[in-house]
């Protein structure tokens, strides 16, 4: 498993804001928000990652073109999620950092005709990065925000390119 990318202490202070519109609340409530967005923009994909929001999108009838999950909330283990994608990727993507094989399946999704699930054995936040990176176009990207509600990114060139400048600014992995 080769590391790519390490986040940096100054980074992880910066990723802890929202990259993208936060919509505060229960999930009902974020849900019926999202799902007012998804009809007015109508994005080609929505991605989830992380297990509860992923857990709830399922829930309140979305089917997100990739899940992302770790089996984790807040860093403690949950039941595994059952999500009804087509297809699941097992990978390896320590906490803190992105794996050459993580980045590989996140990438191999988005071109996937079918819904995929990557169940990661670590650390799945940061593969929001890479899932913006590689969406198509306005695209949706939704996380959660820890005891806020919900993260909706909007997959622009502009966010490409911020993305690209955080990628850019983390350490570079080694091989293993």
């Amino acid at each position: 498993m080769g590391i790519k990318y390490v986040l940096t202490p100054e980074l992880r202070v910066e990723l802890k804001k929202p990259l993208g519109t936060l919509i505060k609340g229960p999930f009902a409530a974020t849900m019926k928000k999202l799902k007012e967005r998804v009809a007015k923009d109508n994005p080609p994909i929505v991605v989830s990652v992380g297990d509860t929001v992923s857990k709830n999108l399922y829930r309140y009838n979305f089917s997100p073109k990739l899940a992302i999950v770790d089996n984790k909330r807040m860093r403690k283990k949950v039941q595994t999620a059952e999500l009804q994608a087509a297809k699941i990727i097992n990978v390896q993507n320590p906490q803190g950092t992105l794996t050459e094989e993580a980045i590989k399946a996140t990438k191999e999704a988005m071109e996937d005709k079918n819904s995929v699930e990557i169940v990661v054995d670590g650390e799945e936040d940061l593969l929001a990065l890479i899932a913006i990176a590689y969406a198509p176009q306005n695209s949706y990207i939704v996380y959660g925000q820890p005891l806020e509600g919900i993260v909706v990114v909007k997959a622009t060139s502009d966010k490409k390119s911020e993305i690209a400048a955080i990628l850019g600014a983390m350490e570079k992995g080694s091989k293993n």
